[in-house]
This record gives structure tokens, C-alpha cells and sequence, in this order.
């Protein structure tokens, strides 16, 4: 039997279970599945039902999100007496992921959850998520004043089943002191690369004292951009065959194995490579790292020269990939829950308290309108280097969106290892992984 997914394997039996025992207080049709008009008319019904009402939200927020977090419950509360918030911390995003598909499993799921951002075609596929367009067109949310990109991410197969929560994307943190005295600026383009290394690099004899860049081999978020960028695929156009052997999609890797060889370019890959890029770029011997937008209240608090950050640099096209959780509604909730989770939902992503969020957390804000308000323009005359971002707003676009994705993409991961660790060209082990991605990707059909 081929997998679609575990998941949906667990959800099948599930709702064959529920089916046979009568249960279930979701919204289903006199046919047995899920309609959309009769969720539409539930939310409708409950709008202003003030019944009270108690929901959980599980999600993975780190202890110096806490204060953020508290703080937007209690607003919550507030607007909403009638809705309890009890927020549950389950881990990081791989437990929070395990626990959510055994709640699946056993009818017991909160109502509101987090959701890493490359999971969720995962766990939209196998049925999971309430679609939220019916309380979106009911309520008439500015999907407009969110970036297209950062919607697109928690969409799947034309249906919104999020909204962005906890926002980063990856960027260039350099030392823009040191690039200052050298009278060099981050470069934008592929082709400003090469004179940006030969000006930064410094050597001694052979060896490599101060490296112009560094890129993290340890995670595909970084390094998937720099494919798109230069023309490439991860997959085929129709999703059903690997493309990243092909001559457009291995142009970044071959740049980075001639980088590297060079010593003009870092890259860090296994235990440890993410503190140790951090702590040589501390000590300015890595002149500028690709890093995600989330670390720069840490360098800033760090670093002992002015910190500037720049958008990554372009090809073909100049993107970034989206990274951190949205926030979702899970389908298995009673139609009540439902009605909170949404309101919950809303408030969270809402303009009226998306600076303070943003910045509570040490995420990017989301809504345009909070970011061209006054409050927006304190906030940036607080993070200057977050204008770097902002002027690509909408270049910052989802990952790759296939319920295979986790899996296949350790593939390729492991030939950048081979890479960084073993000096191994990656031309001809990418031919390899690509059938490897290919084993995969049939196990999904």
C-alpha cells in the first residue's frame, strides 16, 4: 500500500471509528462529510453566542515569548470574558508535531495550535486543519494587508488553514563597521558576490583568517532561496519528480563548493555549527552570515561594532524563504471551540496588537497597516536593520509546499554535509539523491 501519510492514515480510522459510533459534534452533512457551507452557517449561528466557553492552545513558544504571550491572552480575555485561554507549552515544533498526531488519533485535539511552517501541507493533506475561509468571508478580514507570501505559506490546495503567527525569514547580519572601513556594501546581486570576497577575505598563507560569508548547512531553510534565486527547482513544476540535479538548480552549490574551496566562504554543518558561526562572526572572523531575522536582538546585544543586515542576494529572481509557526484551527474541535479558536486566531494576527507582539517575541511584524502606522515607525527607529526586510516584503515567499518535504529534503542535506565536511563536489552526488528524492516522492503518489 503506497503512503500518502501516516497521518492520514490515523485520521481515516478515526473518522471510520467516530462514524460507527454515532460520535462526533463537528460539522458534518446529513452525507457524513464535512461541508463548508454548514460550517459557515455554524459560525454564523454562534458569532455573538456568549456561552462560556474554554479552549486550549498548544503551542512551542520559548521561555522569552512567555511575557508576549501572557500579555495577549489577558487582552484577549478582556474583549472575549466569555472565552477561556489556557495555553499549553508541548516542546519544540518536532513534539508538538507528535502530539498533535496522537490527539489526531485518540478524538482529543485542542482547538487552536501551532504549526511550523513546512509542516503544515503535512498535516493539512491528511485533514486536520479547519479550512478558515468561512469565518474569513464572514467576517470580512484585509487579507491584503498581509504580505502574499506569508498567507501562501499557511494556505494548501487553494484553502487558508492559518495565518502567520511568529514570522522570520533568513537575511544577511553582517559587521557593518567593519564592512564600512572597507568601503564595501552586502551585495544584492550574484554577480557583486566575487568582488564583495576578494575585498573581505583575508588570508594567511593558505589559511583563512576572516571569511567574507557564511551560509548554515545544517538546515535547507537557508539554502533553498539561493536555488529559486539562481533559476532552480526543488521539484518538478507538477511536484512529481526531484529537480534538484538539474543545471539551473545546482548553480548555487557549485558557487558555494568554489567559495569554499577558495576560503572566501564559511559554512557550518552538524553539532554545534550554529553557535560556532555565531561566535566567529563575534569575533569578526566571518565578516557577514546568513542567519534567520529572529537571532539579530541577540547579535545586537553581542556584537561590540554596529550590526547592519541585508536581504539575501539575487539572480534570477532575489526571494527568501518564510520560517517560523502560523496558528491553526483543528477540525476535530466542537463547533463552540470552533468559534473561539477563530476569534483567538484572529486577535492574535490582528494590526491592533501586531507591533507589540512582534516585538515581545523578537519576530517580524505581519499586518501592513501596523507597520506604516506611528507605532510601526517607533518600532523601526528601535530595529533599524529590520527596513533591510521590510523593503522586500513580498519577496518573502513560502517554502516548498509537498507533505513529503521533511523527508525528502534530508536527501539534499546530505550532500551539502558531504560538502562542507568532506570537500566532496556536489554535482554528482546530487544525481544520486535525486533518485533517492525520487523513492520518495512515489511512496506519495
Amino acid at each position: 500500500m503506497k503512503k500518502k501519510s501516516w497521518l492520514l492514515m490515523l485520521l481515516t480510522i478515526f473518522m471510520v471509528i467516530t462514524t460507527a459510533c454515532g460520535g462526533g459534534g463537528g460539522n458534518e452533512s446529513a452525507g457524513g462529510e464535512v461541508s463548508l457551507d454548514d460550517v459557515e452557517a455554524a459560525s454564523m449561528d454562534m458569532k455573538n453566542d456568549t456561552t462560556p466557553v474554554k479552549i486550549q492552545y498548544w503551542h512551542a513558544h520559548a521561555d522569552a515569548q512567555l511575557e508576549g504571550l501572557n500579555y495577549m491572552i489577558a487582552e484577549f480575555q478582556k474583549k472575549y470574558p466569555h472565552i477561556t485561554v489556557e495555553p499549553v507549552f508541548q516542546g519544540g515544533y518536532p513534539d508538538l508535531h507528535k502530539k498533535l498526531s496522537a490527539a489526531v488519533a485518540a478524538n482529543d485535539v485542542p482547538a487552536v495550535t501551532n504549526v511550523e511552517v513546512s509542516s503544515l501541507a503535512n498535516f493539512a493533506d491528511s485533514g486536520v486543519f479547519a479550512d478558515l475561509g468561512p469565518w474569513i468571508k464572514r467576517d470580512e478580514v484585509k487579507m491584503d494587508d498581509f504580505a502574499k507570501g506569508m498567507l501562501n505559506a499557511y494556505a494548501y490546495n487553494g484553502k487558508q488553514f492559518g495565518f502567520p503567527l511568529i514570522v522570520s525569514t533568513s537575511v544577511f547580519v553582517y559587521n557593518k563597521t567593519m564592512l564600512d572601513e572597507l568601503g564595501v556594501e552586502p551585495p544584492a546581486k550574484w554577480d557583486e558576490i566575487e568582488d564583495f570576497n576578494a575585498k573581505v577575505t583575508k588570508k594567511e598563507g593558505d589559511k583563512t583568517t576572516r571569511y567574507a560569508f557564511s551560509v548554515p548547512g545544517w538546515d535547507t531553510w537557508y539554502y533553498d532561496p539561493w536555488n529559486i534565486n539562481g533559476g532552480g527547482q526543488i521539484l518538478t513544476e507538477d511536484l512529481s519528480a526531484s529537480a534538484v540535479e538539474t543545471e539551473d538548480s545546482l548553480r548555487y552549490l557549485q558557487n558555494f563548493y568554489k567559495w569554499q574551496n577558495e576560503g572566501s566562504m564559511h559554512m557550518g554543518f552538524g553539532k554545534g555549527a550554529s553557535d560556532n558561526m555565531r561566535q566567529m562572526f563575534l569575533n569578526g572572523e566571518i565578516a557577514m552570515v546568513q542567519h534567520t531575522s529572529a537571532m539579530l536582538k541577540m547579535y545586537r546585544e553581542n556584537a561590540d561594532f554596529e550590526v547592519g543586515v541585508s536581504f539575501i542576494p539575487g539572480d534570477k529572481v532575489r526571494t527568501s524563504n518564510i520560517g517560523g509557526a502560523g496558528i491553526v484551527m483543528m477540525d476535530g474541535a466542537e463547533d463552540l471551540e470552533k468559534e473561539a479558536a477563530w476569534k483567538f486566531i484572529e486577535f492574535m494576527t490582528s494590526a491592533e496588537h501586531n507591533i507589540k507582539w512582534a516585538e515581545s517575541v523578537g519576530y517580524l511584524p505581519t499586518r501592513k497597516s501596523a507597520i506604516e502606522s506611528e507605532e510601526g515607525d517607533q518600532y523601526f527607529e528601535r530595529w533599524p536593520q529590520y527596513r533591510a526586510v521590510y523593503e522586500h516584503f513580498d519577496e518573502v515567499t513560502p517554502r516548498l509546499q509537498h507533505p513529503a518535504y521533511p523527508e525528502f529534503s534530508e536527501v539534499y542535506k546530505e550532500v551539502v554535509g558531504e560538502m562542507v565536511l568532506n570537500k566532496k563536489n556536489p554535482t554528482s552526488l546530487m544525481q544520486d539523491a535525486a533518485k533517492k528524492i525520487n523513492d520518495i516522492l512515489a511512496d506519495y503518489e
